[in-house]
């Protein structure tokens, strides 16, 4: 899962304008680079695949701006990732700049978190993934969740337990 959008400003200074420019090469390294920063919360499990990057915009003097998009607007991880986001871009050779901007719109949803990234937080975290109005599957065994509490550890999330093995599961929710 890649970035919503991108736009391209112009060349950067003294590039032509024609196929794979130095621009493009620009913007699929930052974008390597967000995409290697990984939640707090959840290490090994990129931004990028969770579907926070909205937008990377490169300006031709190699200013980089970077649109992120929160699971909630009061979580206490924000700080922490636009750090680790600005770190890890201003080290991209060819970005003079980096700035990172949490968006108001549009709004985080579960729908937004890859495949791969469902996958991951079932096996390595126990937290199950919440699309629509059906309980989800237990990570463990497979079986129908039964919600405990709609409050869990963070706004985004809830507390279930599995009818079957009885696991504590959290589950992510838009």
């Amino acid at each position: 899962m890649g970035a919503r959008r991108t736009r391209r400003t112009r060349p950067l200074a003294g590039e032509p304008d024609n196929g794979v420019s130095r621009h493009q090469e620009l913007e699929l390294a930052v974008h390597q680079a967000v995409a290697s920063v990984d939640d707090p919360e959840y290490p090994g499990v990129s931004i990028v695949d969770l579907g926070l990057l909205e937008a990377i915009e490169i300006d031709e003097s190699g200013a980089v701006a970077i649109g992120l998009v929160p699971t909630f607007s009061g979580c206490p991880a924000l700080a922490v990732i636009a750090a680790d986001v600005s770190q890890a871009v201003d080290a991209v050779e060819g970005v003079r700049t980096t700035s990172v901007t949490w968006l108001t719109s549009p709004a985080w949803t579960v729908e937004r978190i890859s495949h791969d990234a469902r996958q991951q937080l079932a096996s390595e975290f126990t937290v199950a993934v919440e699309i629509g109005r059906r309980a989800p599957s237990c990570p463990r065994c497979g079986a129908p969740t039964v919600e405990q509490s709609l409050f869990g550890p963070s706004r985004c999330r809830s507390v279930h337990r599995c009818s079957s093995c009885h696991e504590t599961v959290e589950v992510m929710r838009s």
